[in-house]
């Protein structure tokens, strides 16, 4: 609910200072009994709560009453005045009563109680105790606790209705809470007005969307055992229940339309490949997306067959590949093997990108509306930007594990409910949950972990130097909960980590030299992919296409710092403005380039550089760290810009706002044909040439530069193997990491003459060492496409080295074994 459309506070009572307990009492056309159940209110409340100024108040929201309820209440009013009227013009539902009412309030606490006092006000006693339990921000009554008695019951099919209602409710809005809409609740006052200020519904939903909302912000809910009677007259009625479950609905819309929204954009993103599964290939994604297609196949014929989903030796024969040391997103590969062996890799590909990037933004606008603003669309925009930042839409290129994130915001929120004040702390629950997310990530991409822990412990580190006491007050709850999700998620990655570690064709790290950081221009400037995108600055500014680590845009951050500056206050925004600096600092590498000299500096890396886990990590990447703290200090500039008064000034900042972002927003991936497979593969001609355990040898041997056999293996059903491949292996006595298989002389000569190299002068020694390379790789056939690149250099050059010429069989040359 905007600012602008909240209710006006009631006339205030004499009494200007804080009051004790304020009782809301909802009422519509309630003439016969407003009367009685007043003076049972006021009653009780002198007698229990005190008589003195600010002891109580008692707030009746009329709901539009057509009957002399108001007249009633107003009259009570002038002989009492800790008895208030809040009145509607016309009848609107519970919902806008109560909030009027609660929003009039000035209690410490506010009680919620029906006008027929169905729940007598003597089961105060029972809530209030509820409510001083430690972090305890509500206590209702219910119904449907054991320990409840039902004095007068509805008639059996009313009751039978109303349960089945509140089942369904239970199921689809508030787990946990046997029953919601008992009328008779007591509230921490503060929390009760935010929650009621920030409701939306109107009618009998209201009490859902409530204890949703003290559900969302961590604020602990007890229900309490009552006395109830029915009474006559009750104005809920057997289908209200239905009605609260519409009301949900709308509750819902939204968040289903930012998600539409963030599908839409997604898919327009990826619409090229989409366009054409079978022949579309990302133009920017170099080899990765036949390598992908290859890790979600093999993963499905593993999964399928029974065999160790991590290791393969389909490629890079004769050693095979450890596929947990490559990132083949297990979590997502493996529960997606019906969807790869009904509709193949291209379509699990798609799919993955598409839907990974908007739920990942999906989970970003949970996550920042759940702790950083109160509404939807400055949330909304947050997790965009969160999610789509140029960076992101770089790696979307190509690279899955680093822009399907979904998992890494609720990390976080798991993290922050276990130290944040004001919210409830169960470190058992919340470690568990930690425990299991950070397991689940582990198999959906570890560097960005790595990534995300690192800006998590930047933020952690800043928030403690800021906001010295919540960190004292958070060390003891959150190492109970690190502790105990660690207990939960070594045991489940303990063997998989073991085998990447330590497994066959494991490795130790991966080199990627001292110049993989961002230039501090890389900063300032726009991404290939962004609208306003220089392409050829950017190429000059990154490792390539893929790896566009910065670029956020000079408005971009102008904008950010203004929102710093004016939020300065908040603790919360110091340490994302805190997080996103260090990190960008980070991200500069060994060796720092200053802009416009030659002069090179030592970057802040080298202290990370050689360190266990960092050692592979490409420091650029660290520079992605930056869009989750960005896009949160937009969204709580839009947050703030919301609650402007003045419409101009609103206006104004919100063209600010569009003006700083518009500049990145990503444009669609140009896509490829893909490379054709050659005949002689799709319509499985190879199987009549090639020997039982041999090795299929494509001409060249593919490498991490031309890795299209990768396809051809996927579209033979994975039926042969294959020397070299596209994958992260070990290479020499110290096993450091390499992309592809260890070179062979062989392999090496292949790939300089299709690069346009002349051959050497093969002679004895070179067809002896072709012969050694053919026995290692256990080749049994040789396939060269005809349409290869330097088809016919590479057809003499074989032809050399084997001692033989080639068969031409439908539209490749082949060699056959064996190769003595």
């Amino acid at each position: 609910m905007s600012a602008d459309a909240r209710p006006a506070p009631a006339t205030p009572a004499p009494w200007l200072g804080a009051v004790d307990l304020s009782v809301v009492v909802p009422a519509y056309n309630e003439e016969d009994r407003i009367g009685p159940s007043l003076e049972a209110l006021r009653a009780y409340l002198d007698a229990h709560v005190g008589t003195r100024a600010g002891a109580w108040e008692l707030i009746v929201a009329d709901d539009g009453s057509t009957d002399r309820t108001a007249e009633l209440v107003a009259a009570a009013a002038a002989a009492e005045p800790r008895i208030r009227l809040v009145s509607a013009e016309r009848n609107k539902g519970k919902g806008d009563a109560l909030r009027r009412g609660v929003l009039a309030s000035g209690g410490r606490r506010v009680l919620l109680t029906d006008a027929d006092l169905a729940t007598p006000i003597e089961e105060l006693g029972h809530l209030e105790k509820a409510l001083t339990e430690p972090h305890v921000a509500a206590a209702i009554g219910s119904r449907a606790h054991p320990d409840s008695r039902i004095e007068h019951h509805q008639s059996r099919l009313r009751e039978l209705l109303g349960r089945a209602g509140n089942r369904l409710i239970r199921a689809v809005a508030v787990p946990g809470i046997r029953d919601t809409q008992c009328g008779f609740k007591l509230l921490d006052g503060d929390r009760a007005r935010a929650a009621f200020a920030a409701s939306r519904l109107d009618g009998w939903g209201i009490d859902v969307e409530i204890l949703q909302y003290f559900r969302r912000q961590g604020w602990p809910v007890a229900e309490v055992p009552v006395r109830w009677s029915h009474q006559e007259g009750s104005k809920v009625r057997p289908g209200d229940y239905l009605k609260v479950l519409g009301e949900l609905a709308r509750l819902k819309a939204g968040a289903l339309a930012v998600a539409g929204l963030y599908l839409l954009g997604s898919l327009l993103l990826y619409k090229g490949l989409w366009a054409d599964l079978g022949t579309s290939y990302l133009a920017d994604a170099g080899q990765d997306q036949n390598q992908w297609e290859w890790f979600f196949a093999v993963t499905a014929d593993n999964v399928s067959h029974l065999r160790n989903p991590l290791f393969s030796d389909l490629q890079g024969m004769p050693d095979g590949v450890n596929l947990m040391a490559n990132t083949v997103m297990l979590g997502l590969s493996v529960p997606l093997t019906p969807v790869n062996l009904a509709l193949g890799p291209a379509v699990t590909w798609a799919l993955v990108l598409t839907l990974g990037l908007a739920g990942t933004a999906l989970a970003w606008f949970w996550l920042i509306r759940r702790w950083l603003v109160g509404s939807r669309w400055p949330a909304a925009l947050g997790g965009a930007l969160a999610a789509f930042a140029p960076p992101m839409v770089s790696h979307a290129n190509a690279h899955p594990n680093f822009c399907v994130l979904f998992m890494i915001p609720l990390i976080v929120d798991r993290a922050l409910r276990l130290c944040a004040p004001g919210h409830a702390r169960r470190p058992v629950r919340d470690g568990v949950l930690l425990g299991l997310f950070s397991a689940y990530q582990v198999f959906l991409g570890e560097e960005p972990f790595l990534l995300a822990a690192v800006g998590m412990l930047l933020f952690a580190v800043s928030y403690a130097v800021v906001a010295p006491a919540a960190a004292r007050a958070a060390v003891r709850p959150l190492a109970k909960g690190l502790g105990i999700a660690a207990l939960v998620a070594v045991p489940i990655v303990a063997f998989p980590l073991w085998w990447q570690f330590f497994g066959p064709q494991s490795y130790h790290s991966v080199l990627h030299g001292d110049a993989a950081g961002n230039s501090p221009r890389a900063f300032v400037e726009y991404a290939q992919r962004s609208l306003f995108g220089d392409e050829a600055q950017a190429d000059k500014l990154a490792l390539n296409r893929t790896e566009q680590n910065a670029f956020y845009g000079w408005p971009l951050l102008a904008l950010c710092a203004g929102i710093a500056f004016r939020q300065w206050r908040r603790p919360a925004v110091k340490a994302l403005t805190a997080t996103a600096a260090v990190a960008a600092w980070l991200s500069l590498g060994q060796r720092i380039g200053i802009p416009g000299t030659d002069l090179v500096v030592p970057g802040p890396w080298r202290l990370l550089a050689h360190q266990p886990l960092f050692e592979s990590v490409i420091e650029g990447r660290v520079g992605m760290v930056c869009a989750a703290p960005l896009a949160m200090l937009v969204a709580v500039g839009a947050d703030r810009i919301r609650t402007f008064p003045v419409p101009r000034e609103r206006t104004l900042a919100l063209l600010v706002v569009a003006a700083a972002l518009l500049p990145i927003v990503p444009t669609p991936f140009p896509v490829r044909d893909r490379a054709p497979v050659p005949q002689f593969i799709a319509d499985g001609t190879w199987r009549r040439y090639l020997p039982a355990d041999r090795t299929l040898v494509p001409i060249p041997v593919p490498d991490p530069g031309a890795a299209d056999a990768l396809h051809w293996q996927v579209e033979a059903g994975l039926g042969f193997k294959m020397p070299g491949g596209y994958f992260n292996g070990p290479w020499g006595p110290e096993r450091t990491g390499i992309y592809g298989a260890t070179p062979r002389w062989t392999s090496n000569l292949l790939s300089d003459v299709r690069g346009g190299k002349e051959p050497p002068t093969i002679g004895k020694e070179w067809r002896d060492q072709a012969r050694r390379d053919l026995r290692w790789w256990e080749a049994g056939l040789l396939v060269l496409p005809q349409d290869q690149e330097r088809a016919q250099v590479l057809r003499d050059t074989v032809t050399k080295l084997v001692g033989r010429p080639p068969e031409r069989v439908t539209d490749v040359w082949i060699w056959r074994g064996p190769f003595r």
